[in-house]
């Protein structure tokens, strides 16, 4: 006998979405860190992170809970929170390449 064995599938799920949850709980966690850390507000890279995890384990479960209002939000969230996170990596590359250019001579076009 197993710890799961008797689980229900919406046990199941209640878990899921606990743990999804929880990803939630740790993106601020983490910003709160970085930003005590800093002594300002500031936001990490891994508060988009958490963010997208938090947002795709608690969208399974508001699919199979057939939510209509949790399936909007987190297909919302996900999209704003991965846009995000193109954003600063795009600016990432685009930094990168002009101290590049900078460090050898280069005019950046």
């Amino acid at each position: 006998m197993t710890l799961f064995e008797d689980l229900t599938p919406d046990q199941i799920w209640i878990g899921i979405g606990l743990i999804g949850q929880s990803m939630f709980f740790f993106r601020f966690l983490f910003q709160w860190l970085a930003s005590e850390r800093a002594g300002e507000s500031v936001i990490p890279t891994a508060f988009w992170f958490f963010s997208i995890a938090g947002a795709i384990i608690v969208l399974a479960y508001a699919i199979y809970k057939s939510d209509p209002v949790f399936i909007i939000g987190q297909a919302m969230g996900l999209t704003i929170y991965s846009r995000n996170l193109f954003f600063i990596y795009r600016n990432h590359k685009a930094t990168k390449v002009a101290v590049d250019d900078l460090q050898h001579g280069g005019s950046g076009d």
